[in-house]
C-alpha cells in the first residue's frame, strides 16, 4: 500500500495534521502521475517532538549498536534499489541507465562509505589531562533537493545516524517518491522510533518551519544559494548550526598541453550529464585562445551526438529537465546569451526536434563568451556550456576564480605537476584533475557562496558532532 499521503513520524506512517496535497509531475510528459501529502508547521512540530524524545537514548548507543542499524539499513535499501531507480527516473526524468547506475547507486555508495568511516572514527582523544569528546549535536533538520535526490538524502541521514543524532527530513516536493521508499527501508531496518522522521511539503512552509524550529539543533540544507540564504536567516534566531551545500558555476581550465579532443569531449559530457542539473557541473570551459576554434568544433560534435529523449527509451543520454519552472529559467538564460552576443554554436531556444511535450532542452553551447555575460555568471542548471578563450595560464586562473561560487573546479593538463600547481590556486572546495574517477571519500562542499561545511565519509560525520573539552579528566 502506498504511503504517499502519509508522513513517517515516530516510527509509524501517520496522516497529516490537515489534509492537503501536492501533485508530482512526470517531466517527460508534463502529466501528474502521483500525489503526496503536503505538510505544515503542526506536522513539523510532531516530527521534532518525536526526534527530541528519541535523542537521549539514541545518542547513548554505542558505535557497535549504530553500525548494526546502519548495516541493516544498507540491506533494506538494497532490497528497494530497483524501486528507487524507477521512481527517480519517473519523477525527475533521469534516463533509466543514469537512474540505475548513478542516481540510485549513490545511496548505496554513501551509506557503505559512512559505515566504513564510523568503524574507525575517533570520538574521544586525550590531550594531557583534558578529554576531547565528539558528541552528537542533537536533532537535525534536513532539507534536500530534486537533482540528485537519494544522494543528498543519504549524505545527510548516514552521517547523522553514525554520529548518534535524530532527524527530520523534508525532501524536495518535486521528486519526493524516492524519499518515501527510503523511509520504508528505514522502517524495515528497524531503526528506533523517532530517530528518523519524514515530513513532505514545500520550502516556504515545511522547510522554513524546520529551519526556524527551536527544537532543531542543526539544519543541513542542499539547494540553491538563494534558498540557502533564506534558510540561514530563518535559523539565525535560534543560533543553530547551519550546514549548506549550495550553487556553483564551476570552471574547467584546459591548459595548452592537454589532450584537447579528450579534454573538450569529456568536459562537454560532464556539463551535460543529468541534463546539466548538477551543482558541480563544469559549465565554464576555459580554452587557450589559439585553440578556441578547434575546441569549439570538438564541443559541437560532442553535443550533437548526445541523444535527448524519453527516460525509458534505450539510448537516451539526456532526459528532460525537472519542471516547467526549470525549463523556463533555462530558456530565459539561453535567450540572454544570444542577446548579449555570445556565439551560439549548437542548440538554442526551444525543444529538440521531434519532442513537442516534456521539459526537454537542446544541448546548447556558446563560444567566445566573456566574463560579464549572464551565461558566464549565473548558474543555469541545464545542459548549457559556455566556452571562454584565454591568453595566459595566469589569466585563466584569475578569471576562473572570479565568481561568487566556489564548489568545484576542473583542470586538464598533460603534466600532473603543472595541474597540481593550478589546483592549489583554485578557490573551490573540490578540484578534479584530468577527469578522475568519482571518490565517495573526498570531502564535498564549497567556498564562498557555494556553502559551508563538508559532506562524504568522515568529513560528513564531523559536521553532525559537537566538541566537548573535559578539563581535568585525567590526572595531571
Amino acid at each position: 500500500m502506498s504511503n504517499n499521503l502519509k508522513f513517517y513520524i515516530d516510527g509509524a506512517w501517520v496522516d497529516p495534521a490537515e489534509p492537503a496535497t501536492i501533485d508530482v509531475v512526470d517531466p517527460s510528459t508534463e502529466e501528474v502521475f502521483a500525489t503526496i501529502a503536503r505538510g505544515g508547521a503542526a506536522d513539523v512540530d510532531r516530527a521534532v517532538a518525536a526526534a527530541r524524545a528519541a535523542f537521549p537514548a539514541f545518542a547513548a548507543t554505542s558505535r557497535e549498536e549504530r553500525l548494526v542499524l546502519m548495516r541493516r539499513l544498507l540491506e533494506a535499501y538494497k532490497d528497494r534499489y530497483d524501486e528507487v531507480a524507477d521512481a527517480l527516473s519517473r519523477e525527475m526524468g533521469a534516463p533509466r541507465t543514469l537512474a540505475q547506475r548513478s542516481q540510485a547507486a549513490m545511496g548505496t555508495a554513501h551509506l557503505a562509505r559512512t559505515i566504513e568511516a564510523l568503524e574507525g572514527f575517533a570520538f574521544e582523544e586525550l590531550r594531557g589531562s583534558t578529554l576531547i569528546a565528539k558528541e552528537p549535536i542533537g536533532v537535525v533538520g534536513m532539507i534536500t533537493p530534486w537533482n540528485w535526490p537519494i544522494n543528498q538524502i543519504m549524505c545527510k541521514v548516514a552521517p547523522a545516524l553514525a554520529a548518534g543524532c535524530t532527524m527530520v527530513l523534508k525532501p524536495s516536493e518535486i521528486a519526493p517518491l524516492n524519499a518515501i521508499l527510503f523511509a520504508e527501508a528505514v522502517h524495515a531496518a528497524g531503526l528506533p522510533k523517532g530517530v528518523f522522521n519524514l515530513v513532505n511539503g514545500d520550502g516556504p512552509t515545511v522547510g522554513e518551519a524546520i529551519a526556524r524550529h527551536p527544537g532543531v539543533d542543526m539544519v543541513s540544507f542542499t539547494g540553491s544559494t538563494r534558498a540557502g540564504i533564506l534558510v540561514a536567516k530563518a535559523a539565525a534566531d535560534t543560533v543553530k548550526r547551519v550546514h549548506q551545500e549550495l550553487g556553483g558555476k564551476s570552471a574547467n581550465i584546459i591548459l595548452d598541453d592537454a589532450d584537447l579532443k579528450r579534454a573538450v569531449k569529456l568536459g562537454v559530457e560532464g556539463c551535460m550529464r543529468n541534463s546539466g542539473q548538477s551543482c558541480n557541473a563544469p559549465t565554464r570551459m576555459f580554452v587557450p585562445a589559439a585553440l578556441h576554434g578547434e575546441a569549439v568544433a570538438v564541443a559541437k560534435a560532442t553535443a550533437e551526438r548526445l541523444t535527448v529523449g524519453a527516460p525509458a527509451s534505450e539510448g537516451t543520454w539526456l532526459g528532460p529537465v525537472v519542471s516547467q519552472a526549470q525549463y523556463d529559467k533555462i530558456q530565459r538564460l539561453i535567450a540572454a546569451g544570444i542577446e548579449e552576443g555570445a556565439e551560439l554554436v549548437t542548440g538554442g531556444p526551444g525543444r529538440p526536434d521531434g519532442l513537442d511535450r516534456g521539459y526537454y532542452v537542446r544541448p546548447t553551447i556558446f563560444a567566445n563568451v566573456t566574463d560579464g555575460m549572464t551565461v558566464a555568471r549565473e548558474e543555469i542548471f541545464g545542459p548549457v556550456l559556455v566556452i571562454l578563450p584565454y591568453g595566459s595560464e595566469e589569466e585563466a586562473i584569475e578569471r576562473a576564480n572570479d565568481t561568487p561560487y566556489g564548489l568545484a573546479s576542473y583542470v586538464q593538463s598533460g603534466s600532473l605537476e603543472r595541474a597540481r600547481k593550478v589546483a592549489a590556486r583554485m578557490r573551490s572546495g573540490n578540484v578534479y584533475i584530468n577527469y578522475p574517477a568519482w571518490d565517495a571519500g573526498a570531502p564535498f562542499g564549497g567556498y564562498k557562496q557555494s556553502g559551508n561545511g563538508r559532506e562524504y565519509a568522515d568529513f560528513g560525520l564531523e559536521e553532525f558532532l559537537e566538541i566537548k573539552g573535559v578539563v581535568g579528566y585525567a590526572p595531571a
